[in-house]
């Protein structure tokens, strides 16, 4: 793949990273538990745990943009150091909230072909959260179509270098 290529990719990951980081700021310092009116302990720890994991997304994304902007300012242009960026922001960013690993919530892969969002939750959630994850979605979907190549790209150079 092309150096303008790969760099035009991390720009746009850049802008996409630097969109989600003010989105989930902006929710995470406005915003308490209490705020969200849970009803039962049992809500309050899953409320817990998907703040949890929303405060997760927003360092790897943190921390993704500062990687992007350091080899976006490096000259030459480093593509390989862009790329293993890239995949990782798929693994770190992309993956991590279409399926967290602590199970706040589940993609349901049917709904891409019913049109509907892909973010289940395993109990109700009050609508403000609903609204943002809603709001994200369509865009770390759009990323993720973006990125899926890097994943593909390193598992084949991984086993050809068995």
């Amino acid at each position: 793949m092309g150096n303008t290529l790969v760099e035009s990719q991390l720009n746009d990951v850049k802008g996409f990273l630097k969109e989600t980081i003010q989105t989930l700021e902006g929710f995470l310092n406005e915003t308490t538990i209490s705020q969200l009116n849970p009803e039962t302990e049992e809500k309050r720890n899953y409320l817990k745990l998907i703040v949890a994991n929303m405060r997760k997304l927003l360092v790897y994304s943190e921390e993704s943009i500062e990687t992007c902007a350091l080899i976006l300012q490096s000259e030459p242009f480093q593509k390989a150091a862009a790329e293993k960026t890239l995949y990782r922001i798929y693994h770190q960013c992309i993956e991590e909230f279409f399926s967290p690993k602590n199970d706040a919530w589940y993609e349901d892969s049917r709904s891409a072909y019913t049109g509907k969002n892909s973010i289940k939750y395993y109990q109700p959630v009050p609508e403000t959260i609903q609204n943002l994850i809603k709001g994200l979605e369509g865009d770390f979907q759009r990323i993720r179509e973006e990125l899926e190549f890097y994943e593909t790209d390193y598992r084949t150079k991984m086993a050809q270098s068995k």
